[in-house]
Order: structure tokens, then sequence, then C-alpha cells
């Protein structure tokens, strides 16, 4: 039998539990356990993954963790190029809405940057993106609303990135338990590392190629 020219990830619908934590944003960092790291889909197509990616929800948004090890090369980071830089993307629709191929305005996409900003490029940068054929572009984000820390070490790096709930149009966890959700972790040395589809296909504005996941206690 031949191989399929799909990727596994394209051919199913994928569903990942998301457990809460109280408190939340805490000033010395997440420090999310094992029991808050997210699947790597990308071992059914032979795809190890360089990156450890974690993430926990409660009543005040949710938070997304990166480890990056194994660089060699410097970052390369600038908050005036977020869609290109090496850094966290996550694409989250609070109505978990597969059917739709352009977003909502309960979509939502977000860029995190281990560095970047500032005069000399070295602090941490946070920022909300246009999904490209929206049918509705999600509100924008409050000040406050995202914040993010890093740790920038010579072989990688450390992220924290949290977005406040009322940057999540419809957020609602009582009654909207689900989120349609994946992420994009770029790096111009280690290549790109995702949740749902990657590369070839349009994740990036098409809401029926992303992945679930499933706030639970």
């Amino acid at each position: 039998m031949s191989e399929s020219l799909l990727p596994p990830r394209f051919l199913f619908r994928f569903s990942a539990p998301l457990r809460q934590r109280e408190p939340l944003w805490q000033e010395h960092g997440p420090g999310l356990g094992e029991e808050f790291r997210l699947p790597n889909l990308a071992e059914l197509e032979g795809e190890s993954a360089y990156a450890d990616v974690r993430a926990a929800w409660s009543s005040e948004g949710l938070l997304f963790s990166v480890e990056v090890a194994g660089k060699e090369q410097p970052l390369w980071c600038r908050d005036t190029r977020l869609e290109d830089s090496d850094g966290l993307q996550v694409w989250i629709d609070t109505r978990d809405t597969h059917n739709i191929h352009r977003a909502s305005k309960y979509c939502h996409r977000f860029a995190f940057l281990p560095a970047g900003a500032g005069r000399a490029h070295d602090r941490a940068a946070a920022d909300q993106l246009v999904i490209a054929r929206a049918k509705e572009n999600a509100p924008p984000y409050r000040p406050r609303d995202l914040q993010v820390k890093s740790v920038v070490r010579k072989d990688g790096y450390r992220l924290a990135a949290f977005i406040a709930a009322g940057a999540l149009n419809g957020f609602d966890p009582a009654e909207h338990p689900r989120l349609g959700f994946t992420y994009a972790l770029l790096d111009r040395e280690r290549g790109l590392q995702t949740f749902s589809v990657g590369m070839g296909f349009p994740y990036e504005e098409d809401p029926s190629t992303w992945g679930t996941l499933e706030m639970v206690a």
C-alpha cells in the first residue's frame, strides 16, 4: 500500500486536555508541571519536537510556557517583524468552530517573542496579529492583557506568555469549555514546530485546520 500524500494531522481532528491552575500568572514564572505539557502530534509524522510547550487555564485567561534548548545560533527577533521572528505564535477560537475556513470575531492570533523589543532588542515582546482573510477581526486587546517574560541563554530560551480573559472575545469556560487551537514555534535554526498541521497548509488563517483544547479541572 502506498503512503498517504496527506500527513496524519490533516486526516484527523485532535483534542488535548488543557488543565486548570490557580493562580495562573505568577511574578516568578509559570512553573507548569509535567501534567501541563501539550502533546507533540508531529510524532505521528515521525518528527521530534525541539521545544517543550505547556499550557494552563483559569478564569483569568490562558498561560503558555516554552522551553527551547540545543541552539547553536543566536535568536533573531524584532518587534517590528513579529511574524518573521523566532518565538511563539498562538491561534485561539473561543467557539471551537471547525466548519469554517475564514476566521470569525472569536478567532485570535497572538505573537510572543523571547527578545526583540527595546533599543538593544533584548526585551521580550508580545502583540496581537490580524488573521488574513478573516470575516471579522477579534477586538483589539487592552494594555496588560498580554504579558510575557523570558530568560535567554546561549543555547536557547525559556518563555512564559499570559493572555488575559479580556483579550479573548467570547472566553467563557463554563459555557464553552472547548477552544479551537494551534501554535507555531518559529526558529530560523531549528525550523517550524506546530500543534496541528504545519507548512504547506493554511493554518495561519483557516480555523478548520486547528485542533482543540478541552479546559478541564
